[in-house]
């Protein structure tokens, strides 16, 4: 018989196999519970962004934060990088290729303790590229004051300006980066006085214009210039520049229809320009494309630089074939300039520019944006046009009026307006003042030749005409011309002194006289007193 003692240890033990189960059940002890940890990116990937932390945009970061596979990284990578390119449709990545030489650069050249793509310099080169203009004070020193920072000679710490012509949203944007410890860390200036090493030392560095030295500390507590009248002195200008440094650029401000340095500023000051284009053949399947942009130079900003006047536009253009593939991009600036006695005469002047490009036959459009530099007006146009296929039929180019029609004789120093063996400036107005020659330049293709003369068996005419009515003609005289075969040169000065001011048409009338085929090709212009 047992005992009541051991029945109870029966009983305990019974209980403790019957609760054994349950306290083995998996999970049921949090310790045993499998742990969610988030796999982190492989090196590559932490690598990358560390790479692209001066382009990638806050929302785009905060999309990367959430991806979880190596998978997803590589997608996105693919198509932050697919944003940027500038020609999608080719295997190339423009953008992406120049963005590594850019990072390259910065690592080597703006290094100082902390890596090239971490300081200012580096940051605002890998977001914007190599700056327009650089003016570089290495070892500091002497240095001359303009007359903006009142003039008068000091000595400054190692410092460098850099300006770009446009950056997104601005344009004319300098940018002032000082070294004030001497260990080659530039960074950012706030005001064009902390670049002064005796600023603090009292009677030093004397203005010409009778600032004191309290002023100029004030001043250098700040952002800006306060003593300068110019716009971009302004302390939000000046403070801008740190957004600049420190915000990640628009995705497509290096597209000429993007947010950036190719779009224009919205403003009420708008350019009056005007474009043109012409077409020449250039072989069976080439067409050279000249796109003629022009402005009345009353509408732009003269600035004095070293005692001469001077404007400068900046011209972008972007050409897309009607799938809207790139085809064709440029970006030049155009400097007009004069003595400050001739600034009256050159304002009722207009500036040209002229970029040539062969193209294959086809419809395109173009996208020009022309900006006053000093003054951010802008002009922006939409222009679509068909690039001709010049068979084996007669043909011609375009007829061009030209305010300059001259023989070129030597190689030119620059090959706008050249067109063969000729300087063609066109003339987009078609206005001429009484007594100014009338140029006219057109080519013929595809016209036979007098096997006995061996000159173009053509007949051209050229006839002025007045409401429809003709007022005279001229003939072509092809004796002394050299030229022969597929491409013929029609240049010539009309001489207006005989015609009262009013609106006139010129037409160039084309036979020839071995396949009997013609032309007629015409133009409007208008004389004036």
């Amino acid at each position: 018989m047992l005992s009541k003692t051991t029945i109870r240890l029966v009983f305990v033990v019974a209980l403790a196999l019957t609760a054994s189960p349950l306290l083995a059940q998996p999970g049921s002890d949090p310790q045993d519970k499998p742990r969610k940890v988030r796999r982190e990116p492989d090196k590559a990937f932490v690598e990358w962004l560390r790479d692209v932390d001066a382009i990638i945009t806050s929302s785009e970061r905060d999309a990367w934060n959430k991806l979880k596979t190596n998978e997803e990284r590589e997608q996105f990578i693919g198509e932050f990088w697919r944003l940027r390119d500038p020609d999608p449709d080719t295997d190339e990545n423009e953008y992406r290729e120049a963005y590594y030489e850019r990072l390259a650069y910065a690592n080597e050249h703006f290094s100082s303790g902390i890596p090239g793509y971490k300081t200012d310099r580096g940051r605002i080169y890998l977001k914007y590229g190599k700056p327009d203009e650089t003016e570089s004070h290495p070892s500091g020193g002497s240095y001359q004051r303009s007359y903006l920072e009142g003039g008068g000679s000091t000595s400054t710490y190692p410092f460098e300006r850099w300006w770009y012509r446009h950056l997104p949203g601005r344009a004319d944007v300098e940018i002032e980066f000082i070294d004030p410890t001497g260990s080659g860390e530039y960074r950012i200036a706030r005001n064009p006085f902390e670049k002064e090493s005796m600023l603090t030392v009292t009677g030093t560095g004397q203005t010409l214009d009778g600032r004191s030295q309290a002023d100029r500390l004030l001043a250098a507590d700040g952002f800006g210039n306060p003593f300068s009248g110019s716009a971009k002195d302004g302390a939000f200008e000046w403070m801008d520049l740190l957004r600049l440094r420190d915000e990640a650029p628009p995705v497509d401000f290096d597209r000429p229809n993007g947010t950036g340095t190719n779009t224009p500023i919205l403003t009420d000051n708008l350019l009056n320009s005007t474009v043109q284009v012409s077409f020449f053949r250039q072989s069976n399947d080439r067409v050279i494309v000249a796109f003629t942009v022009q402005t009345d130079n009353r509408d732009l900003v003269f600035k004095d630089v070293g005692g001469v006047q001077r404007a400068m536009v900046n011209i972008a253009g972007r050409i897309t074939s009607v799938a809207g593939r790139r085809v064709g991009f440029f970006e030049d600036a155009v400097t007009t300039t004069a003595t400050l006695t001739e600034l009256t005469e050159a304002k009722e002047r207009r500036s040209a520019y002229q970029k040539a490009l062969a193209m294959a036959p086809g419809h395109y459009r173009i996208d020009l944006i022309v900006r006053d530099v000093e003054s951010g007006a802008a002009a922006v146009q939409h222009v679509g046009f068909e690039v001709p296929k010049f068979g084996d039929k007669l043909a011609s180019s375009s007829l061009v009026l030209a305010s300059v029609l001259e023989q070129i004789s030597d190689t030119p120093a620059s090959h706008q307006f050249v067109i063969g063996d000729k300087k063609v400036i066109p003339n987009l107005t078609g206005t001429y003042h009484r007594g100014t020659p009338v140029g006219i330049y057109m080519q013929i293709y595809n016209a036979g030749i007098d096997q006995t003369t061996l000159r173009p068996s053509v007949d051209v005419e050229y006839v002025l005409l007045k409401d429809g009515k003709e007022l005279g003609k001229q003939i072509e005289d092809w004796r002394g011309n050299s030229e022969s075969g597929p491409r013929l040169t029609l240049a010539r000065l009309l001489d207006s002194r005989g015609l009262n001011p009013g609106d006139y048409a010129v037409e160039v009338r084309v036979r020839d006289r071995v396949s009997g085929q013609s032309l007629v090709q015409s133009a409007k212009f208008s004389v004036v007193q």
